[in-house]
């Protein structure tokens, strides 16, 4: 008896562990045999690894299935490469998929009609393509619907109203395309994000979509007045204004005229007296201040120092003297475009970051207002000045110091030179000692940390432009410039130096490759000109290659144009770093970064995004969510880089 119980036992053994394997590798067989249809009648990167000897559920890129491996649930493809119409009775048959994400590809045709047997979806991202006809008559089909991105398409005919059938519709986005007729009463609670920008559509906005900001239906038919909602009140009636000036005389007016222009004369005259003191006083006054010693000054701001002395910002803690900055050891960390840049290790064993700046052609008093305008930004994402020193020899600036280095050096690797700075008799000698060159110090960057350094510099960059009344400009944003914080967010330094320089005709090779193409004179950079180089930077994150390079024939390679061409020619997977692709289940916050780097970086500088737009939409991609590119002032298809504006096309060129 206790024979048969124990042979019953490893028969009822045997048969659980058979069934723990058979569940382990498990696989969706019907779903996977859909998909090598799908993609065996359609063109698609390499990259794609699918392969039919390969578990779909644990090797697949951009396919996750449910927890028991039975059916696939998210298709995300996006910039694959895909090109031609959706084969039929392919994607139609995953009836459980709830994501389906095919942006950024060159899908033709018209809708699908067989998407109807995919009751479970919840988001569908189709923008970036080339899909034409109408939209599907019957949305109700996927009532659990939350996501819907049509823009950027060649979508035409009118908006279904059985769009109001989607009670759990959050965001609908159907900018860019060719739709006509009105606008149905989409009476959607739940909806948060509309855009509907940049179509034919005509007649009247309804009342429950007024509570959406005007950009959501530019560039339509609709009348201004129909389309502008209550927050955008009309000009006051010039007939008002006409009215309170008819009470003033001639003779009054005229005398007033006369007595405005006196007045604004003895201004003027006092002060350029004023300031012709004041010249004068700044130009002898480092002559006397030579024969002084220097020595530590605290000041509360950057304010006149009559002793050439180093002034020391609010909450610096910092103690030296220019002796003491001189005799320090120190690293060379990078020669840039306005002059070498030291690691300085004091005797207290303090550490700090010295700019040694060359070419400076504004005067003491100019430097110095503008050290105490940007000694006072304190933020995050923004270096903090500490202190500086001016004198008619030397102009230099004290930071921070980030021990992980700047991204530049991080990403590409760098010449690692060790120096010692010495005072002998009054000059300054300088002993150079080569450690390590090139690439073989790049450090390999998860896509994680990327994304961290690129929302960082953002912030940075958006808090800067927001300081001065919107006046401030940082002029020199490059991947040198930038570090990594604590957090490790990127940080950004060197604000405004450009407008204290001479303009620079010929700067070294990587920087040109940041420089916007309108700007000819380095010390007249704009917000635009800031967010193109930012753009470009996002494009340096996402390949791993510095923006100007030459290849083994000496042909320089432009990072801008490269990927335009590269995208152009529909193969988004091609541009993106080595590295990146080790990472599972990030192809769409990367295609995400490359719309967002790319209009950034489109050659007219009135259809690139805002900073705050762009640090929204980089935050959009850390939380999972597509940001919103057509609900921005500046539009580019990640597809084909034609970046569209108020209706009209146009041709990005590099």
């Amino acid at each position: 008896m206790d024979k048969k119980l124990a042979i019953l036992f490893i028969f009822s053994a045997a048969l659980a562990m058979e069934a723990v394997f058979d569940s382990v590798g498990a696989e969706p067989v019907e779903d996977k045999q859909a998909l090598l249809d799908f993609l065996d009648n359609m063109n698609h990167s390499p990259h794609l690894n699918w392969d039919e000897n390969t578990s779909v559920c644990q090797s697949w890129r951009g396919v996750a299935c449910n927890s028991d491996k039975s059916r696939v649930i998210n298709l995300r493809l996006p910039g694959a490469g895909l090109s031609g119409p959706i084969p039929p009775n392919t994607l139609s048959r995953l009836s459980a998929l709830e994501v389906v994400s095919l942006r950024s590809n060159a899908i033709t045709g018209p809708f699908p009609d067989d998407f109807s047997n995919l009751k479970t979806l919840t988001s569908l991202y189709l923008q970036f393509n080339k899909f034409s006809g109408p939209l599907p008559l019957d949305f109700s089909v996927w009532n659990n619907l939350s996501v819907v991105n049509f823009s950027n398409n060649s979508f035409n005919g009118s908006i279904p109203s059985s769009i109001t059938n989607l009670t759990h519709l959050t965001s609908l986005v159907l900018a860019n395309n060719t739709l006509s007729g009105e606008i149905p009463d989409l009476n959607i609670p739940s909806l948060q994000d509309l855009n509907l920008a940049n179509n034919n559509l005509s007649g009247v906005v309804p009342k429950s979509l007024l509570r959406f900001p005007s950009s959501a239906f530019a560039g339509n038919n609709l009348t201004s007045a129909n389309a502008l909602p209550p927050a955008f009140p009309p000009k006051p009636p010039v007939s008002h204004l006409a009215k309170k000036s008819k009470g003033i005389s001639e003779p009054a007016l005229l005398g007033i005229i006369i007595g405005g222009c006196v007045l604004g004369f003895v201004v003027i005259a006092g002060f350029m007296i004023v300031c012709c003191y004041q010249n004068a006083d700044t130009d002898v006054q480092p002559v006397k201040s030579q024969k002084k010693k220097a020595s530590v000054k605290t000041e509360s701001s950057g304010g006149q120092d009559k002793n050439n002395k180093i002034v020391f910002f609010e909450g610096c803690n910092l103690a030296f003297d220019l002796e003491d900055l001189l005799r320090a050891s120190a690293e060379i960390l990078g020669k840039g475009t306005f002059g070498m840049t030291y690691r300085a290790a004091l005797e207290d064993a303090t550490t700090v970051v010295v700019k040694r700046l060359k070419e400076v052609t504004v005067g003491k008093r100019d430097f110095e207002q503008h050290m105490d305008l940007v000694g006072k930004i304190k933020h995050g994402n923004v270096d903090a000045v500490r202190a500086y020193y001016y004198s008619k020899e030397e102009k230099l600036i004290v930071y921070d110091y980030y021990q992980q280095g700047s991204v530049s050096a991080v990403l590409h690797g760098f010449l690692d030179t060790y120096t010692v700075l010495e005072v002998a008799n009054g000059s300054m000698l300088l002993h150079v000692h080569y450690a390590g060159r090139g690439g073989e110090g790049r450090n390999s960057l998860d896509w994680h940390t990327r994304l961290r350094i690129a929302i960082g510099a953002a912030r940075g960059i958006a808090y800067i432009h927001a300081q001065h009344g919107g006046k401030l400009v940082h002029g020199n944003i490059k991947a040198s410039n930038i570090f990594l914080n604590s957090q490790g967010y990127g940080c950004i330094s060197d604000i405004g130096l450009a407008t204290l320089m001479s303009p620079i005709p010929a700067p070294p090779m990587r920087a040109t490759g940041y420089r916007a193409p309108e700007v000819t004179d380095t010390r007249k950079a704009t917000h635009a000109s800031d967010v193109y180089s930012f753009g470009v930077l996002l494009l340096e994150l996402l390949t791993g290659k510095s923006p100007v390079s030459s290849t083994e024939g000496e042909q320089v390679v432009h990072l801008v144009r490269w990927v335009n061409s590269v995208v152009r020619e529909e193969w988004t997977a091609e541009v993106f770093d080595v590295e990146l692709l080790r990472y599972p289940n990030i192809e769409e916050e990367m295609v995400g970064m490359l719309q967002i780097g790319m209009a950034c970086a489109v050659r007219i500088p009135d259809q690139r995004p805002k900073m705050p737009d762009v640090v929204r939409m980089l935050e959009e991609i850390r939380r999972g969510n597509t940001p919103n590119l057509a609900s921005t002032e500046s539009r580019s298809e990640a597809s084909t880089p034609t970046p569209r504006a108020a209706g009209t096309p146009t041709t990005v060129q590099q």
